[in-house]
């Protein structure tokens, strides 16, 4: 009687639940993991890919790099700037060459390259990114270019973490440097952390978890910001109504202007483009800014970094904290203004004629 009580608990129903629970739970932790699984890039000129229109370098490891040239023929040029698009943005979206006076392009000699940084419009994405790889994709663009032994880099918004990179990478081809309103990384290990945690407590609530997910959780990257449950990033989601006033005023002259290109931008995939911008720039980054050493002691070339004082994207309190750190970085401040002021009238003859010569205006 004993092991038929036995026989009839461990009855053929109790093992059938079993099994239906661990599948059950298998198919959620499938669904679970390709939910959060980003779609794989589609390559320009692949089969089903956009097309390429314009023209790439090979890379060192096979990737192609899109690039597009500005201002005076390369042979004939003074000076060389390679240009860092930021956020959201490709090679079309260079103001420094669009917004550049002809007076000083012919007279200072101004050719300048900007490319699609990898992932972006016709480059190709790179899952291995780090901000070594977005110099040395730099240094290679400009050999392959025959731009000589030094040349300028300008760095706008996420471009910043390029341009950093190149600061302590390759600072042997350095003739001069600007940062322009460059996004920071809360997580440096130098700010101070009540001024680091005040500046990350500016963003909007959806922004703070965004950037934290970065960091955190890199992996979840794309699920965090491609389900409807909350809201994602604000900049992925091309939220403008974040922007300071006189961002949206700037945003309202400039109009349908760069629509032309606008879905090149993210053509192949927001992941290895926006996500990967965010992984990048606010993972955990092998250097400090904050300890580097000044590139030129002698004066041979400088380093200038603009910021808004009501840019909402980058605080100026870490711009500040940054240029205090790094004295003999040149710190140009522009009161009112927020992310978007390369935009604003003259500021781009200001920002790049004090990059090339001595007597550029002063802020």
């Amino acid at each position: 009687m004993a092991t038929g009580s036995t026989d009839s608990a461990r009855s053929p129903s109790s093992g059938v639940l079993q099994k239906l629970l661990l599948v059950f739970f298998v198919c959620i932790a499938a669904s679970t993991y390709k939910a959060i699984q980003p779609p794989p890039p589609k390559l320009c000129g692949s089969p089903d890919g956009p097309s390429i229109t314009g023209p790439r370098i090979k890379l060192r490891d096979g990737r192609h790099l899109a690039y597009k040239e500005h201002g005076v023929p390369r042979d004939e040029a003074t000076h060389k700037i390679i240009v860092v698009h930021g956020s959201d943005s490709c090679r079309h979206d260079n103001a420094f060459a669009a917004l550049l006076s002809p007076d000083i392009k012919e007279g200072l000699g101004v050719y300048m390259v900007s490319f699609d940084r990898p992932g972006y419009a016709e480059s190709d994405p790179d899952p291995n990114r780090t901000p070594k790889s977005l110099a040395l994709d730099i240094e290679e663009l400009a050999d392959q270019l025959s731009l000589g032994t030094k040349f300028y880099v300008i760095g706008y918004s996420m471009g910043g973490q390029a341009t950093w990179a190149c600061l302590k990478y390759i600072p042997h081809r350095l003739a001069g440097v600007t940062l322009v309103a460059p996004v920071v990384n809360y997580w440096w290990k130098n700010f101070p952390l009540d001024i680091s945690t005040e500046a990350f407590n500016q963003q909007a609530r959806n922004d703070q978890w965004a950037v934290r997910v970065a960091h955190y959780a890199p992996w979840l990257t794309h699920w965090w910001n491609s389900q409807n449950w909350f809201p994602g990033s604000s900049v992925v989601a091309r939220n403008l109504g974040m922007l300071s006033e006189s961002d949206k005023e700037i945003m309202f002259k400039l109009g349908a202007a760069r629509r032309q290109h606008e879905a090149q931008i993210r053509q192949q995939g927001t992941h290895e483009t926006l996500h990967r911008d965010m992984i990048v720039g606010f993972g955990t980054w092998e250097f400090d800014p904050m300890e580097l050493e000044n590139l030129f002691p002698n004066n041979e070339g400088s380093v200038h970094l603009w910021q808004g004082d009501d840019d909402v994207l980058v605080p100026v309190t870490l711009q500040r904290y940054i240029a205090q750190k790094l004295p003999w970085i040149h710190y140009h401040e522009i009161p009112g203004a927020g992310h978007l002021f390369p935009f604003a009238p003259g500021m781009v003859n200001n920002i790049v004629k004090t990059l090339l010569t001595s007597d550029g205006v002063k802020n």
